[in-house]
């Protein structure tokens, strides 16, 4: 059994990425919410309490029973975390006259601990708080301060717990923290006595037992997108189970330039029984009139589901159904406040085990995306598959905003190929997580020779990001934008405008729709 973390979450913006930060360590870790059932077995090593928007004070606060947890394994509370076992424990906590937002130094270093082991006096870390510890709890000393903040680091005394307890006012998860994974390190290692074994060769051993142990003889279905998480899911089922794994490859209609095509090549010789369904025409005849995204995620889930179904009827004694889902995907299915809440509906296998009778394997519902493509890389699957950009399920569905007709893909599809082929060109494409075309519905005055156009302007996207639940646009150099914009203009006839999209995500999210 490996050794895992488990971090409660209670709405921090930063939660993912302690999660991030804790697995680049090489230990597993599970995010939960902040009042899940937990269990502390075996493998347990430590806790971590992460930050919160809001405050301890509040009456609508989160609470959390800590002698729960306190003195089973050892904890460390960060920001919000700290506050509360603060409080708990019969420290003062208040609300500070200005939100301490931004960079400080650790000015203050009280005492030697091994969690500051290796950081300097004077180490740069990151605040973001709007409460204060002003008074600590009985049994707790005080580790390290700022020069404008007394409480920067705490600890239980020794003996007060028969596990320690350390708190963090800062976030030693993010960037700006300059030694915040040394920090995290010395309280994993130091602390938590982990091991850091957590890789993917043992994740592919231990996924491939598993699968085996839970599957046995009977037979696996799986929906192939060409993208990294449905090869990487495929793969790894075919690794333990072989040819009982088959899969579909739907070609909705609204993939992206000879894709249908390109995918299914790109899968032979990697020893999957993969069979390609034709379904472009019963797509765009469900999708015509609809304006609305929503009723076209819908439209197109829907129809997906009824392929699906209909190709597998044809099948025999198939009794699961493989999902390529990553651990964003399980994250954001749940909310802090304890009750499940729904999966975006862009998700477009949602309902399939309802309507199939069928029993669900998700190989990868713990890894998050670049997780995934270490894992592949492992595999030895090619880079021309781990390599490819995210695209969504609905795929150029919510890329052409208002109703969708062949045309509009051809359209689209042309200019989505000239400004992949241009990221290629000039380098880029590698440097950029995702990137995407999209047709807007707007025409717009244009002058091509001695003739006004009046025609389509499309929005290019490019994002950078480690698993897309942030992202931050791409800085494409102007020479490229200047280039691709002449090559869609010149080659794409009902295009004469070209903008570029400079939003992050939150607030815009990565696609339009």
């Amino acid at each position: 059994m490996h050794e895992k973390i488990l971090i409660l979450d209670f709405g921090s913006q930063y939660t993912q990425l302690i999660a991030r930060r804790v697995r680049e360590l090489n230990i597993f870790c599970e995010i939960l919410p902040y009042n899940a059932q937990i269990q502390l077995d075996p493998s347990v090593k430590a806790v971590i309490l992460s930050g919160s928007p809001f405050s301890v004070t509040d009456e609508q606060a989160l609470k959390l029973d800590l002698d729960r947890i306190v003195g089973q394994r050892p904890v460390l509370g960060i920001c919000y975390g700290a506050q509360l076992i603060a409080d708990f424990y019969g420290g003062k906590v208040q609300r500070s006259l200005k939100r301490e937002y931004g960079k400080a130094a650790l000015s203050e270093l009280h005492r030697e601990d091994r969690l500051l082991k290796d950081i300097p006096k004077g180490s740069q870390v990151w605040m973001s708080h709007g409460d204060t510890i002003i008074e600590l709890p009985p049994h707790f000393e005080l580790l390290a301060g700022t020069d404008s903040i007394e409480v920067a680091a705490f600890r239980s005394s020794n003996g007060a717990f028969a596990a320690p307890v350390y708190c963090l006012q800062f976030h030693p998860e993010v960037t700006h923290s300059l030694d915040g994974m040394q920090v995290l390190r010395n309280f994993l290692f130091d602390v938590a006595g982990c091991r850091g074994d957590w890789t993917p060769a043992h994740f592919i051993d231990e996924t491939v037992l598993e699968l085996r142990e839970k599957i046995g003889t009977e037979h696996v279905l799986l929906g192939l997108s060409g993208g990294v998480d449905s090869s990487v899911a495929a793969v790894l089922l075919q690794k333990a189970i072989g040819d009982q794994l088959i899969c579909f490859f739907i070609d909705n209609g609204l993939l992206r330039k000879n894709e249908f095509e390109d995918v299914l090549a790109s899968y032979q010789g990697m020893g999957l029984h993969v069979v390609g369904v034709d379904a472009k025409q019963r797509f765009y005849h469900a999708l015509a009139g609809l304006t609305d995204p929503e009723a076209k995620r819908k439209a197109i889930g829907r129809v997906f589901i009824e392929v699906f179904q209909e190709e597998a009827q044809k099948l025999e004694a198939v009794e699961w159904l493989g999902q390529g889902t990553i651990y964003p995907d399980v994250i954001e299915s749940v909310s802090v406040h304890g009750p499940s809440v729904t999966i975006k509906s862009h998700h477009n296998v949602g309902g399939l085990p309802e309507k199939l009778h069928l029993k669900i394997v998700e190989p990868l519902r713990m890894l998050f995306k670049d997780e995934v493509r270490r894992v592949g890389k492992e595999l030895q699957i090619s880079e021309a598959i781990l390599g490819r950009h995210p695209f969504p399920g609905p795929g150029l569905g919510i890329r052409i905003l208002g109703e969708i007709t062949p045309e509009k893909v051809h359209l689209l599809q042309e200019a989505d190929a000239i400004y992949i082929e241009q990221l290629r060109k000039f380098g880029l494409y590698d440097q950029i997580w995702q990137a995407g075309t999209i047709l807007l519905p707007v025409q717009s005055v244009g002058v091509m020779g001695d003739e006004r156009t009046y025609e389509q302007a499309v929005a290019l996207r490019a994002v950078n990001s480690l698993d897309g639940m942030t992202a931050e646009w791409s800085r494409l150099p102007y020479d490229f934008l200047a280039s691709v914009s002449s090559e869609i203009i010149n080659r794409v006839k009902g295009i004469n405008r070209v903008v570029y999209d400079i939003s992050t995500k939150p607030p815009a999210t990565i696609e339009w729709e």
